[in-house]
């Protein structure tokens, strides 16, 4: 399981306000540290027989968010472990603010926040004690976290359940004190490894609200998800990973226009009117279905071309009953591009084998 705890810095914090942030060291790679945050180069890793990462490459601009989008077992998991200096790499190098992760593993771990697929905290003690104890382990002073506390609490609206033990937390609470820990120490850069598992769609919103709020801030994030929304609502650009290599990248709309064209579908008032519309979307890709009296025209137009053809439709006297623009989804993206559906199969059952 992948915890804030298994990746504190062992490093010494002072007095004062400044203390939130953790030990910004001149970044060793400074070339690569000024515009991003995360860079990936050939990364490789084998289990026994099993290899996980092909040779990635990815790199994720300071302030933005980057989701890596793939099905369970594809090497999302494995890679945020990578960066988080939990294993190593076979091959490959993977830079974090500046710092490589092999060479400089603490200097890593004091710019990373971690918040895995399930909650990692202690669920004997209460928010404010998970707090107070992983400040500790990041050699915060007691005033320090006291105050860092209080603010992450009223962040995550927890200040009501702040000495409550977490075992009696819901689902989405646990997430949420769990993402506070990540950043109990104020870094630069938080891996969010499929934030969202099990939660149910009241605490998924909440959580992506929270995550846009990190970006605001400035934050860089790193994001591992197979939700297709998720991964459209929330990040800058996407990386589309499976079998272990990263088989696209670009933004939302980047990636949906390599699927295919916007389809306009118009539903006529008249059966009779089928054969008119058809005629006048001549030269144009157009399918009709008489017996639904429905005409549909593809385009990449989008809702300039929609206004188009119902302006034409009107001049020619064609009534429509009802009309619709449909884009291509990030679900056809990724099954255009893998041929198949996010599977059952976890990187940890693959291990196994």
């Amino acid at each position: 399981m992948l915890t804030n705890k298994n990746i504190v810095n062992e490093g010494k914090f002072g007095k004062g306000k400044e203390n939130y942030v953790a030990l910004f060291l001149t970044p060793i790679y400074e070339n690569m540290a000024t515009d991003y945050a995360v860079v990936v180069k050939d990364l490789k890793k084998s289990f026994k027989n099993l290899q996980v990462l092909r040779g990635i490459s990815f790199s994720v601009a300071r302030g933005t968010v980057l989701a890596i989008l793939g099905p369970n077992g594809a090497g999302k998991t494995t890679t945020v472990r990578i960066l988080s200096t939990l294993i190593t790499p076979d091959e490959g190098i993977a830079i974090v603010n500046g710092f490589d992760v092999q060479k400089h593993p603490k200097q890593v771990r004091s710019n990373i926040g971690l918040t895995g697929q399930f909650a990692a905290v202690d669920e004997y003690l209460t928010a404010t004690e998970n707090l107070y104890m992983l400040g500790r382990l990041y050699r915060m002073s007691h005033a320090v976290i006291k105050e860092r506390s209080k603010e992450l609490l009223e962040k995550f609206d927890l200040v009501d359940a702040a000495h409550r033990s977490v075992k009696n937390y819901s689902g989405g609470m646990k997430r949420r004190i769990d993402l506070a820990m990540s950043l109990i120490a104020s870094p630069p850069v938080i891996f969010l490894d499929e934030p969202t598992t099990g939660l149910d769609p009241r605490s998924r919103l909440a959580m992506w609200e929270m995550i846009r709020q990190l970006k605001a801030e400035g934050t860089s994030i790193l994001l591992t998800t197979q939700y297709m929304d998720e991964a459209d609502q929330l990040a800058d650009r996407i990386v589309v990973i499976d079998n272990g290599l990263v088989i696209a990248e670009g933004t939302a709309d980047e990636l949906k226009a390599r699927v295919g064209s916007d389809r306009v579908e118009l539903k006529l008032a008249k059966e009779d009117d089928i054969e008119k519309a058809h005629a006048l979307m001549n030269g144009e890709s157009v399918h009709t279905n008489t017996d639904r009296r429905i005409i549909s025209v593809t385009t990449k137009g989008g809702i300039t071309r929609l206004k188009e053809i119902l302006q034409r439709f009107e001049s020619a006297g064609l009534e429509v009953e009802n009309v619709s623009l449909n884009r291509p989804t990030l679900d056809d993206v990724f099954l255009a591009l893998t041929g198949h559906a996010a599977t059952e199969e976890t990187e940890a059952d693959q291990h196994k084998k």
